[in-house]
Order: C-alpha cells, then sequence, then structure tokens
C-alpha cells in the first residue's frame, strides 16, 4: 500500500523540518490519525516526492523532517489545453480537474469574440488542481495561466509540433483528430466558446498551421468537447519519463 501524498510548495532538502498549514495538520492528524514516527510523501507540484516522517503532532500543528527526495522529469508528450470557459462555474471546475487527473501540462482559458465573461477564481482553481495531482499520484502540476486573448495564444504556442482547433464551421476544412494527431509529440489543442470560433479566428489560426478537426457528428458542450479530445491524447500518446 502506498503512502498517502500530500502537496507542499518546498524545494525540500534531506533533513529538513518542515511545520505543515494548518489544514494539512488537521487533516493528517484528526482525519487520518497519524501520529509521529509515521512516514507519508509530499510533492511540490514541480517534480519532487518527498519522503518524511512525522515529529511533532498537535490539533492545529504538525512537523515533518524529509528524509528522502525522488526527483521525477516531466512526462511527454505535453499536451497545452486552450479553451474558452463558459459561464457554469461548475462546469469549468470538473474540467480542470479532470485534465489535471490525466496530465495536461499547460491549461490557458480563451478570451475569444464570443467567450462569456467567466469570474476567474484562481486561488479555488489552483486547490482544485492541487487536489487532482494528489488523487492522480503525480508529481507535476499543470500551469494555470490567466486569461489570454486568442491571438496571443496563436501565436505564443505557434512553435509546437501538433496544433489542432476544434470547431463547427461546415463550411471551413476540417479533419478527424485522429488524422491531425500522428505523432508522439507535444501538441496545442484549442476548444472555443459556446457559440463556436468566428470564421476570423479558424482563418487566423490555419495560417499559423493549425489544423482544423471536426470531434463527432453531434455538437458537444465545451467541457464535453475538451475532455473527449484530452481523454484520446493520453490514450493514444500514453506519457512517459523521459
Amino acid at each position: 500500500m502506498s503512502l498517502p501524498i500530500f502537496f507542499h510548495p518546498s524545494e525540500f532538502k534531506v533533513g529538513e523540518v518542515i511545520s505543515l498549514p494548518e489544514d494539512s495538520a488537521r487533516h493528517i492528524v484528526q482525519v487520518l490519525r497519524m501520529n509521529e514516527g509515521q512516514p507519508l510523501r509530499f510533492t511540490n507540484g514541480k517534480g519532487k516526492e518527498a519522503f518524511a516522517i512525522i515529529t511533532e503532532t498537535g490539533k492545529r500543528k504538525l512537523s515533518i523532517k524529509v528524509s528522502e527526495i525522488a526527483n521525477h522529469e516531466v512526462p511527454t508528450p505535453k499536451l497545452i489545453l486552450g479553451v474558452a470557459l463558459t459561464r457554469n462555474a461548475s462546469r469549468n471546475e470538473w474540467l480542470m480537474e479532470k485534465a489535471t487527473e490525466l496530465g495536461v501540462h499547460h491549461i490557458v482559458p480563451l478570451i475569444c469574440q464570443r467567450s462569456e465573461r467567466e469570474q476567474i477564481k484562481r486561488e479555488r482553481w489552483q486547490n482544485i488542481l492541487i487536489s487532482a495531482l494528489l488523487q492522480s499520484q503525480q508529481f507535476h502540476l499543470p500551469t494555470l495561466f490567466p486569461p489570454m486573448p486568442f491571438n496571443q495564444f496563436l501565436e505564443g504556442y505557434s512553435q509546437v509540433p501538433q496544433k489542432v482547433i476544434c470547431h463547427c464551421i461546415e463550411s471551413m476544412p476540417r479533419v478527424q483528430l485522429s488524422a491531425a494527431l500522428k505523432q508522439r509529440q507535444d501538441a496545442v489543442l484549442m476548444i472555443g466558446p459556446e457559440g463556436d470560433f468566428t470564421h476570423e479566428e479558424v482563418n487566423d489560426a490555419e495560417k499559423l498551421s493549425y489544423i482544423g478537426v471536426q470531434m463527432v457528428d453531434q455538437r458537444l458542450r465545451t467541457e464535453t468537447a475538451a475532455m473527449a479530445a484530452v481523454v484520446f491524447f493520453s490514450l493514444v500518446f500514453p506519457k512517459k519519463i523521459v
């Protein structure tokens, strides 16, 4: 049985004694009922895994001593998800949680011509990502970017080997996702708002070698389309450590 794993933003050093935040301490002591001398694990979301021993406990405090450190390289291929968020906060949060579990590298909220002006809850969303990271037993936390204008995103990721933009415009060229993502290489995946990308936006993407993609015959919600594409990428190109 693997040791329980927790998050802490430390860089970790063998022999280092760390006092944990009150919420983490309370969970470990009062919920898991762990005591002094018991082992547990931590990650900082930057590839480090620290093995530690509980050295002191209290109702609202807990100290650990780092005994060993393992370094995990970034798994490849990396997937960058650019998605126009919806007005429904619970759907956005569900997508972020599941994308993290599936190992997405970057999550970038897109500001498109038809985007909803969703209120960004960065601290809450970051906590959702951390929880999903721990649940899925990973060591690299996705980078959650502030909302980014559509064209800034296009140009910022123009050098990534594989780039796709999913849209529903029948008059514009589209291929199946399996035809657009054919190589075990890093990829950019763009999912539009509920009103879809505009013709102008798709044209701008195609000029930078983004490939238009048709997901399925039926019309999907934003978060459904994003999750279907992320699952496809994860299954066809399972991650490996380099």
